[in-house]
């Protein structure tokens, strides 16, 4: 796999750095989590699969203490925090990165660690928001909508600090050094954001909200509900693939003129409510017109060309979830779907074995409340069990 041998020290955090764990997990990573001593049951690492929790008093300097050995013997610290909050644990930059110069230190924070905003508190639409991208998403004459918490926290945040990791890493084979990453989510979304910011004031955004080519404005870009209150997207912007959408629905271009905005999403309306989204997808399937059925996640999972590429990976109580991507062709990254998702502590003896400590250290440690960890009946006890 493309990252193994690559060893990751994860802290426990919600979404966007989890996700980034997750990714470089899938890809090869051995990801340890760092979890809090006594962390609550509740794991909020929904996507923990495949990684392994070690569980730290991190108040105690005897814990400080295992972390800098862990850092010694890293590749990656990814860390989720506000400013400061590392820097009081005497876990900042300045201080692992002495103790192991070849460390990559990535921070994922809302603001970044600098400026303003750095110590304040937000979510992904207060970032989205600061971005500038949230102003362009939604319909007109409405409030600006976000999509959930995709574009900020998972794009902007997760998917770009993986980015930043990878190439540390690749930068570190020419010269041996690591560095320091300040991934936020604000100029994450904002970067993401390049080609909107780029073409503004231009026949694509020109328009307010919700009256642009590729924001609802457009009637040949924009969704429609079918006779069984189901819905298809159509994207039929260039000419060619207008006159396949005209000619599948039995239209004329002078019936609809592409140019015609107004006009035609009525006509457009009123059209795909004749059949359902069944028929249509019929009509449209292997054709250049871009239409397609709007799936439910569920729904997704079971289409023809996502089955055909194996697209979903499916678990025993059948949910099924995306697949790695993109898809390397010698070192694909493989799904942790179906695999432990670990509670806090689950495998701190393994952890500590793999890193050196002794047997005896690691039950001196388990009796002082140094580290927690849990057996199989996640119960934490206060000795080694006699059989590792």
């Amino acid at each position: 796999m493309a990252l193994k041998g690559i060893t990751v020290l994860e802290f426990a955090g919600l979404a966007p750095a989890p996700f980034c764990g997750m990714i470089l997990n899938e890809f090869g990573a051995n990801v340890i989590r760092i979890d809090k001593r006594n962390a609550r049951p509740f794991i909020e690492d929904t996507v923990g699969s495949g990684k392994k929790s070690l569980s730290i008093n991190l108040k105690h300097e005897k814990g400080i203490a295992i972390v800098k050995h862990l850092v010694s013997k890293s590749d990656v610290l990814l860390e989720p925090f506000r400013k400061g909050v590392m820097e009081k644990l005497h876990l900042g930059p300045e201080v692992l990165c002495k103790e192991n110069p070849r460390l990559i230190y990535a921070r994922l924070s809302g603001y970044g660690h600098d400026g303003p905003y750095s110590n304040m508190a937000g979510h992904d639409i207060n970032y989205l928001a600061i971005s500038g991208i949230l102003s362009l998403l939604g319909w007109r004459n409405k409030h600006p909508t976000p999509p959930s918490n995709l574009a900020a926290d998972f794009g902007g945040g997760g998917l770009m600090c993986t980015l930043g990791i990878v190439m540390a890493l690749f930068e570190r084979t020419r010269s041996g050094k690591g560095q320091i990453i300040d991934a936020n989510m604000v100029e994450g979304s904002a970067y993401l954001g390049s080609w909107l910011a780029r073409t503004q004031n231009t026949f694509l955004w020109g328009q307010p909200r919700g009256e642009n080519m590729l924001d609802g404005g457009a009637h040949c870009y924009d969704t429609y509900k079918t006779k069984d209150d189901k819905f298809v997207a159509v994207a039929a912007l260039e000419p060619q693939f207008y006159a396949q959408l005209l000619d599948k629905l039995g239209m004329s271009e002078q019936e609809l003129p592409q140019s015609d905005f107004e006009q035609g999403r009525i006509k457009l309306g009123d059209k795909f409510k004749t059949k359902t989204q069944a028929e249509w997808t019929e009509i449209f399937d292997q054709t250049d017109a871009c239409v397609t059925p709007i799936l439910s996640l569920s729904e997704a999972t079971s289409h023809p060309h996502n089955v055909n590429r194996g697209s979903f990976i499916p678990n025993k109580e059948g949910l099924a979830v995306p697949a790695p991507a993109p898809r390397l062709s010698r070192t694909p990254g493989v799904s942790k779907f179906n695999e432990l998702n670990p509670s806090p502590g689950h495998h701190s003896i393994e952890i500590l074995q793999e890193f050196g400590y002794s047997e005896a250290k690691i039950q001196e440690f388990l009796h002082d409340g140094i580290v927690d960890c849990l057996d199989e009946n996640n119960n934490c006890p206060d000795e080694m069990p006699s059989k590792l």
